[in-house]
């Protein structure tokens, strides 16, 4: 399996500190939204379909990116700053 690269590395975190997690490919992006991703709301279903479609060439990757983030804010986590 090839991993697509979709940009630099996100460091997201959990609201209340404890819990970190890269992402760097979109394939992580994907596993973490359907199976440790702890709320299930419209954001992470249209992040999951925005997901698909980037990997089967249908947008572009940076679409599917926005759309992560979209659904990590709804969910409680924020980029990492450092």
């Amino acid at each position: 399996m090839i991993e697509i690269n979709w940009g630099a590395p996100l460091t997201m975190h959990y609201s209340d500190g404890k819990e970190i997690k890269r992402i760097s490919t979109i394939e992580q992006a994907q596993y973490w939204l359907q199976a440790k991703w702890p709320v299930a709301n419209g954001e992470r279903d249209r992040a999951l379909s925005q997901i698909d479609a980037a990997m089967n060439c249908l947008i572009p990757v940076g679409a599917a990116r926005a759309a992560f983030l979209s659904a990590a804010a709804t969910a409680g986590f924020a980029p990492s700053t450092a």
